[in-house]
């Protein structure tokens, strides 16, 4: 049987305190893991799925699993400084919050996008840059901080190349960094060369 579920584990701290938490933490720090119930339960994950694999089974069976914690957007909101809004437009240039993972992005570009977030993920360079293919290619991105005018067409062929191979059922919204490109010609050069290979949703964060 296949059975897919959702377990929702708050991250309650162990008490040192506490002699029943002891062995619970002895436990955490041997993983080098953050002394909370949360970290124990995605152990006892772990340690189940491996028990269940068997060598020599005639199929195999899929024990990963992912993790999600609930946080604010990875895009900030527009909050302008009335009394100074030079610097509140240079502060904007970039709209992804500091400190997030491309990873970060991707999942909440799927949550947006009404994607499932169990559905395959691969990644490859790019004419130097990472690109990612989610669902088969339904969701492709490229979150580099940077692509130069003359990367554009490289980076853009590479994509449509790739997208090709994967031939997705569906229409592909194809995602970049908005700050990425020097300028909105740039920009739109990347969006013309997709748009000519049949991927007619870019869109910019």
């Amino acid at each position: 049987m296949h059975r897919r579920f959702i377990l929702i584990q708050l991250p309650e701290p162990l008490d040192v305190a506490n002699e029943k938490h002891r062995s619970a933490i002895q436990f955490c720090d041997k993983l080098n893991k953050p002394r909370n119930i949360a970290e124990i339960t995605k152990e006892r994950l772990r340690r189940v799925g491996k028990s269940l694999l068997v060598d020599g089974q005639s199929q195999p069976i899929d024990v990963g699993f992912r993790v999600f914690k609930l946080d604010t957007s990875n895009i900030r909101a527009w909050d302008p400084n009335p009394t100074d809004l030079d610097r509140t437009l240079f502060e904007h240039m970039d709209h992804l919050a500091d400190g997030r993972a491309e990873s970060d992005v991707l999942y909440e570009l799927l949550l947006k996008r009404g994607l499932d977030l169990c559905v395959p993920m691969d990644s490859r360079p790019v004419a130097g840059k990472e690109v990612h293919a989610v669902g088969g290619g339904v969701l492709m991105a490229c979150l580099a901080t940077s692509i130069t005018a003359t990367e554009v067409e490289a980076v853009a062929l590479g994509i449509v190349n790739w997208h090709k191979e994967l031939a997705p059922a569906g229409d592909t919204t194809c995602v970049f960094r908005d700050s990425a490109f020097a300028d909105d010609v740039a920009k739109t050069n990347m969006a013309a060369i997709l748009n000519q290979h049949g991927i007619q949703n870019v869109r910019s964060l």
